[in-house]
């Protein structure tokens, strides 16, 4: 199963936020904006991050590595060419957002910044 093992690999190593794909970008906003209000909560989430990071490296050895019972995987091929098709738009969609975030980000800008004005005008209560 070496094309579902590739897949998940790449799948795995977005999220943990390899840099060049889209969840660095997110999480990198993400951790800036929480240590620009809390540098202590930036540190614990931070690790938060490692530690996911850890784990999700940890699952894809045991799945892809891990000890392998014949007769499970008799039932089982590598994908086929729906399930290609399906997961190849995604891939893609992986590396653009990673590459050219600010494509993605100018659609979100304009709503952003009028949530952020809204919440700021509301009162505390």
């Amino acid at each position: 199963m070496p094309l579902y093992a590739i897949f998940l690999l790449i799948f795995t190593l977005a999220n943990i936020a390899l840099p060049g794909t889209g969840s660095f970008v997110g999480e990198f906003l993400i951790l800036l904006g929480i240590y620009e209000h809390s540098p202590w909560l930036g540190f614990w989430s931070a690790l938060g991050v490692i530690l996911c990071g850890g784990y999700s490296l940890w699952l894809y050895n045991r799945i892809i590595f891990g000890n392998i019972k014949v007769n499970y995987t008799l039932r089982f091929t590598d994908l086929n060419v729906k399930e290609f098709v399906i997961m190849s738009p995604l891939f893609i969609f992986i590396f653009l957002m990673g590459i050219l975030p600010n494509f993605f980000l100018s659609y979100i800008h304009l709503s952003s910044a009028f949530i952020c004005a809204v919440v700021q005008l509301l009162p505390v209560q």
